[in-house]
């Protein structure tokens, strides 16, 4: 095997064509990763507090809306809005903005189910204690029930970026500049001469990054889980 050229396009499939350009490459993957679990760790976070706090109507509601962006495949999602919401609607979604939309919702769904099983694993005798209080509702949750549910859910965030970092290389489907696309470009300008290294070294560093988001996902579910056995 010949990873030589890899080395000569290392800077290209690393930061695409900035600073004369638009960041790409392996530097816009991590950008829309990081965004992408951001924006879904907010919709989860609101979400999965909703189907807590909602009455059971409401509830309904939103888990039909997050069962809609579970069952749908990204892919799918990635389309609709890229293509479909410029002809239906006359709205125009620029491509970063369409993957990190799309990765948030879907993501954000999945999310929204793990924060209302952290925030039901708190006994309702905390619930209980919080009214007794004086508290409303939405006060005992603030103060008493996240600060304990928070530590319970950070194995599944960080769980849901390793899935999302994954599920940015789905980006290069419309053409978006990032890490596998640019990998692409390489691989067609070599005439597919050097298909394996290139899909080979693209494998390793997918896999570097979603190893060490699971080494820390273990450090921290090690870490909480000692701490419950002191409580």
């Amino acid at each position: 095997m010949n990873f030589s050229f890899i080395f000569d396009n290392l800077e290209y499939l690393m930061i695409g064509a900035w600073p004369n350009g638009p960041v790409g490459g392996l530097a816009l993957t991590l950008l829309l990763c990081v965004f992408s679990a951001v924006l879904s760790a907010l919709f989860g976070l609101l979400s999965g507090i909703l189907l807590v706090m909602s009455g059971h109507k409401w509830q309904l509601v939103l888990v039909a809306i997050l069962g809609f962006f579970r069952a749908i495949p990204i892919l799918m999602l990635i389309f609709w809005i890229y293509f479909l919401l410029p002809m239906t609607l006359g709205i125009s979604a620029p491509k970063v903005q369409t993957i990190v939309l799309a990765l948030s919702l879907v993501g954000g769904a999945y999310l929204g189910h793990s924060v209302a099983a952290g925030l039901r694993s708190v006994g309702d005798d905390q619930w209980a204690a919080g009214l007794a209080l004086g508290f409303n509702r939405w006060k005992v949750l603030w103060f008493l029930i996240l600060p304990q549910a928070l530590p319970r859910m950070a194995p599944s965030f960080i769980n849901q970026c390793i899935s999302l970092t994954k599920d940015t290389s789905l980006a290069y489907i419309i053409g978006t500049q990032e890490f596998l696309t640019l990998a692409r470009q390489i691989d067609g300008r070599l005439t597919g001469a050097y298909s394996t290294e290139i899909y080979l070294f693209v494998g390793i560093v997918y896999f570097v990054l979603c190893m060490t988001l699971s080494f820390f996902a273990e450090r921290i579910n090690k870490h909480y889980s000692k701490e419950r056995q002191f409580v």
